[in-house]
């Protein structure tokens, strides 16, 4: 209930311009947002590698409405990407094909993707491919598949809530995908995606199982015990070693087991967002690890 709710609060308008311009909530956003700028995140970025933490830099944002602001999208990931290549090498660049276009012109996203992995691959930063809500999804996975012939080494996030995913990845033939299994972040009908958290967690490990045996490089995006116990137990069963694949995690989340994964030997990157357009992804956040809603209501009432 409170998950739904927190969804929910994510597309409220009237309360993001609350929460947006209320000073005390300052705090608690930075604890899950690197910061407004490029600069800012590189800082982050920076010190997590200090740490032995790789990163993946989120340029923070939702759909565009013309392929204007697509292009202007487009240029901002290039000059991230770039700007990684000089001054964080080893972190690489999340993507969500909404900015890209991907809802207002399919065609011109798959070209604003071409652009931007083309660069990408020129300084040598690879690229994660978000996966959003469904209303994306289909479009998003087919962009991705056909960009993957010519860039193998891009990733793509795929969500264990989602029904159709077993499908999915079973659809990949020719080239086996490098992907990264979260459980999913979007409000979603019950015809499309399973809403039970038990459910959720059961095909996560499903899937888990899956990935290692048929996938190179997987990432694993989870700060849940269980499937964090899985993945480990899952990996030695198939033989793969502790740095060929990676747990990833969201900035400001579970430091401590961050930390402790790093101690016993795995690769760890952590999900770094940066932007001013933060209030969408700090919600579901929310809703992902309800937890976390006790930092962000005390900095609202200032205690």
């Amino acid at each position: 209930m409170i998950s739904d709710l927190l969804l929910r609060a994510a597309q409220n308008k009237k309360l993001e311009s609350l929460v947006s311009g209320n000073a005390l909530t300052r705090g608690t956003v930075r604890r899950f947002v690197a910061g407004v700028s490029l600069q800012e995140a590189i800082r982050v970025a920076q010190r997590m590698n200090s740490e032995g933490i790789d990163v993946s830099l989120d340029l923070l944002g939702e759909s565009v409405e013309d392929l204007a602001e697509s292009a202007a999208a487009t240029d901002q990931y290039i000059e991230t990407v770039q700007t990684i290549a000089e001054r964080a090498p080893g972190a690489t660049v999340s993507v969500k094909l909404s900015q890209l276009g991907i809802g207002v012109d399919p065609q011109a996203c798959a070209k604003n993707l071409d652009r931007l992995l083309e660069a990408s691959a020129a300084v040598g930063v690879l690229v994660e491919v978000d996966m959003e809500h469904s209303s994306v999804g289909r479009p998003t996975l087919e962009a991705f598949r056909d960009a993957l012939p010519r860039h193998p080494q891009t990733r793509l996030a795929i969500q264990a809530a989602m029904r159709h995913t077993p499908e999915d990845l079973e659809s990949f033939t020719d080239i086996k995908p490098r992907l990264r299994l979260v459980k999913g972040a979007f409000a979603e009908p019950l015809s499309r995606a399973l809403r039970d958290r038990k459910e959720i967690t059961a095909q996560y490990l499903f899937l888990t199982d899956w990935i290692l045996a048929h996938c190179p490089y997987p990432a694993f995006g989870t700060h849940d015990d269980v499937c964090i116990e899985n993945v480990k137990k899952a990996a030695v069963a198939a033989g793969v070693g502790k740095r060929d694949f990676e747990f990833q995690m969201l900035y400001g989340v579970r430091r401590d087991v961050q930390r402790q994964l790093v101690r016993e030997g795995y690769r760890v990157r952590v999900y770094v967002p940066f932007g001013t357009q933060w209030y969408p992804y700090l919600m579901r956040r929310m809703a992902e690890r309800p937890a976390n809603l006790l930092f962000f209501l005390r900095s609202v009432v200032g205690r």
